[in-house]
């Protein structure tokens, strides 16, 4: 297994603060409101796939190296919510990635919600930051989503070795498979 050289971010709870924190040297000392942050919670809609990615853009484009960019990756994987043993199954472990990922997926209404976890910082960062492309989409939207092209604007599958960018892919291939299954 491929580990980070790079030292991992605070764990604060609030990774677009951090990011934008960090990138500022100021790490806890910085409110973050995107503008329109708030309807989402206002007006439950989900927020559409592309606005997701250009939100994930900004905060990479804040930071200023691979390094930070990595560190909030991982933090990302810190704010997932914990992941209930009966999720842990054999069915639920996503093949092909360099740790143990687990995805577990649901239905609520017409939308995919996604729950996941992994035993390695790095992989549970990924599959957090798909989770935020993902979770609470209709399976059409998901299906239409070109993931590798997203990933490619983000910088992503390059700053990682060609085993965890082969288990970014693996997981992108699970969420699809179980929009497909949905759909």
């Amino acid at each position: 297994m491929c580990t980070s050289r790079q030292k991992p971010a605070p764990a604060n709870g609030d990774s677009q603060r951090w990011a934008k924190g960090r990138a500022l040297g100021r790490i806890g000392a910085v409110v973050v409101n995107r503008p329109g942050a708030y309807l989402a919670t206002m007006t439950d809609a989900p927020t559409p796939i592309d606005r997701t990615l250009d939100e994930l853009i900004e905060d990479f484009e804040v930071l200023e190296d691979w390094e930070q960019r990595i560190a909030y990756v991982i933090d990302l994987g810190k704010d997932l919510a914990p992941l209930p043993d009966a999720d842990r199954t054999p069915a639920n472990k996503v093949p092909g990635c360099a740790a143990q990922v687990w995805l577990a997926s649901g239905r609520e209404d017409d939308r995919l919600m996604f729950r996941a976890d992994s035993d390695s910082a790095i992989s549970k960062g990924n599959v957090a930051l798909l989770l935020k492309l993902y979770s609470g989409r209709a399976p059409a939207d998901i299906l239409a989503f070109d993931a590798r092209a997203a990933l490619d604007r983000l910088g992503l599958p390059q700053a990682l070795t060609r085993q965890r960018a082969n288990g970014l892919n693996a997981m992108v291939g699970r969420i699809r498979a179980e929009a497909m299954a949905a759909g």
